[in-house]
Formats: C-alpha cells, structure tokens, sequence
C-alpha cells in the first residue's frame, strides 16, 4: 500500500534533447523507489486518468509556461513552481477520499507500482525508455565501484569486507540484467508502435553495449571468487615468484631476436593475482568483449556503406537532371536565335 508521493528535486539532462526530469519518491508499506518523470508523462497521466475515470483528478496540473517555453528549462523559480505543483498533484490524488483515480492501472503504472502479473511487463514511452537506460548506467558506474571496494579491501587483507563489497556487486548486477530484459523487451513493444529505423537501431546498440559491459562485469566478479577459493590456502597465488627465481627454474632462451619467437608477455596489475585458470577466464572474457565490438563496428560499417552507395545512387541521379537540363537550356537557346533571326528579317 503507498503511503506517501514525493517530489524533491529535479535534474536538467541535455540528451537525446535538453529536457528536465523530476524525481519521484514514492514510500510503500514494504519498501521505497524512485521513478525520474518528465512533465510531457504527467500530462499524459493526467489525460489518461481524465479518459478512464470521466472526471479530471481533484487536482490541477500545473500550466505548461507555453509563452515561456524556452526559459522555463533554464529558469530556477518557475522549474522549482513546477516541482512544487506536479508534487501537489500526486499528494492530492493518493489522499483524496476517492480512491477511483489512484486505484487505475495507468497512476499505478506511472509510479512503478507492481500489478499482479502486470509487474513484470513494462511499459515504455520514448522519454521513460532513456531514462531507465541512463539509471542502468548508473547502477553499472555503482557495481564498479564495489569492484574497486572490494580489490582494496583485499589489498589491505579486509576478507570479510571484500566479500561482502562482492556479494553487494552480485546483487546489483543480477537486477541490471533482470532490468536489461524488460528494457529490451520495451524497445520491441516500442518498434512495433513506430518508430524510426535509425534511432531503433542507436537505441538497439545502447542495449548491445550495456550488455557487453554486463558479461565483462560478471566475468570479473566470476574471476576474482574463483582465484580466492583456489589460493585461499596457497601463499604462492598472493606472492608469485620473482623475476629472477623463474629465470633459475625456466630454461635459459636462445639471446637475440629469433624469427616466428613471440615477445615475452609481462605481467599486468589485472593478471598479476591470478592462476591459471583465472588467466583464461579473463582472456576469455576479453575476447568475447573484442567479439561484441567487432560486431558493432561490422554494423556500423554496413550502415556507412549504405549511406555511400544511397548518397552515390543519389548524385548519380542528380548529374542526369542537371544533363537533362544543359540540353533543355541549349535547345531553348538555340531556338531563341532562331527567333531572333526571323524578326531580323520581318524588320
């Protein structure tokens, strides 16, 4: 059950165009969330609960500054105005004494609130869409930063600490990827609405891109329980053997350069704690990652060579016109001597 709708504060985002959003808090019996709102989305609510109900809410929804379009994205007092409106119309519809607005499906919908099986199928608007994909990007900067909690726990010898940093990273990583389903599932339903072919294909990349970041995050957190489950009892994984100590105990090489020798690979701060089997799994992860990216440039090249051959097909067509027109121009003017030649004689 919702206990209370909050509006404190408001962000200015500049992509895919400069628009703000606005945060609601909503406060549950259970649990707390945030959703990120345009003021376009709560027009859009408030015309919808006005179509189901067949009354407006007992609230306004405050006036769109028509005559002051384009200072209103810039201009402090009537942003935070708006704030302070667009808080008052959620407060007022939750704590009306009539409920017929707050219980339809499109208010529960605008403010995130599970319904029944419907909580797992989302629905997007084009605005709501990067707006969920700018928050995954953010949970993913936060899984990070456990990542590097976690390594600097480990370096100070923190165990308990470390692990909890990587459970946390688990945890958000596997709503990232839950999240990441419904997004793709929503740019689908948002297709098949109409949508152009370039931006479905930009925003198809978003997806690609976040998913990759996903598989080598995971990889990581994979890597690093792995390599301290297998060395957790062997000094030699936390301290490898020296330069000098691995000359004694390898064979000595040939000096000089040798055609088809490979050069020696040196240790990196990346491979230098782990074992075998946590250098392949990295190497593997790191080729699926240069996979992924040869696969996005392949598509961006095709996408470029059809842009070529469209804008080559379009000037060939063009130098026809412009031919066309040089013979139509030499015509006329031929026939205008002709002209002129019979008036000269007529005079």
């Amino acid at each position: 059950m919702l206990q209370s709708v909050l509006i404190p504060r408001y962000e200015e985002r500049s992509k895919p165009s400069p628009h703000t959003v606005y945060e609601v808090r909503i406060k549950a019996n259970v649990r707390d969330w945030s959703m990120w709102r345009r003021y376009s989305e709560f027009d859009d609510l408030h015309a919808e609960l006005t179509r189901t109900v067949g009354e407006a809410p007992p609230a306004p929804l405050p006036a769109k500054h028509s005559l002051s379009i384009f200072r209103s994205h810039s201009d402090p007092k009537l942003l935070e105005e708006r704030r302070t409106g667009l808080e008052t119309y959620l407060r007022t519809i939750l704590s009306a004494k009539d409920d017929k607005w707050r219980e339809t499906f499109a208010f529960k919908q605008f403010l995130g609130v599970p319904i029944g099986k419907q909580a797992d199928s989302v629905q997007f608007t084009l605005a709501s869409w990067l707006d969920e994909h700018m928050d995954l990007l953010a949970c993913m900067r936060d899984i990070r930063a456990d990542v590097n909690k976690r390594d600097a726990l480990a370096d100070r010898g923190d165990t308990n600490g470390s692990h909890m940093s990587n459970v946390s990273a688990k945890k958000k990583l596997a709503g990232v990827i839950s999240r990441l389903g419904k997004l793709a599932t929503g740019l689908q339903e948002l297709a098949m609405g109409g949508m152009a072919e370039g931006e479905l294909q930009r925003r198809t990349d978003m997806i690609a891109r976040l998913r990759n970041d996903c598989d080598v995050v995971a990889k990581i957190v994979t890597v690093a329980t792995t390599t301290r489950m297998l060395g957790a009892g062997s000094s030699a994984a936390m301290n490898p053997a020296s330069d000098s100590d691995r000359e004694a105990l390898l064979p000595a090489k040939p000096s000089g350069r040798v055609f088809g020798a490979a050069a020696k690979a040196r240790e990196t701060e990346e491979t230098r704690p782990l074992d075998d089997h946590g250098l392949v799994m990295l190497q593997e992860a790191k080729m699926k990652q240069q996979d992924v990216e040869v696969s996005q440039l392949t598509a961006v090249l095709q996408r470029q060579r059809h842009l070529g051959e469209a804008i080559n097909n379009e000037l060939v067509l063009q130098i026809e016109l412009l031919d066309d027109l040089a013979n139509r121009v030499d015509e006329t003017s031929g026939k205008l001597a002709s002209t002129n030649r019979q008036m000269g004689k007529l005079r």
